[in-house]
């Protein structure tokens, strides 16, 4: 993992549990050591708290913004969810997977 996420965990927990975040995890270049600070991304999975679907999309876009603030670069989240429509996609990324916040 990257120093530019890994020197702002405490950051990074704060704004979870603004947003009701049960889990975050890292992935792409920033987990597997390809990433170019000059114009690489950051990729989440990130795993929301039950709570009113309505809720969903302001805490989804709330937490993508505040990371970005954070970080000072695009942020790609990918709904844990998700990864049951792409089993490969999934299954890829299970050894590249760095936990960031968990509750």
């Amino acid at each position: 993992m990257i120093a530019l996420v890994e020197d702002r965990r405490a950051e990074v927990a704060e704004i979870c549990r603004r947003y009701g975040v049960e889990r975050l995890d890292l992935f792409g270049s920033a987990a597997e050591g390809g990433f170019d600070p000059e114009r690489s991304d950051l990729d989440f999975i990130v795993a929301f708290e039950r709570r009113d679907p309505p809720d969903l999309f302001r805490r989804y876009f709330g937490l993508e913004e505040d990371l970005e603030n954070l970080f000072g670069r695009n942020v790609d989240l990918v709904m844990e969810g998700a990864l049951r429509k792409d089993r490969r996609f999934a299954e890829a990324l299970v050894k590249e997977r760095v936990p960031i916040y968990a509750v």
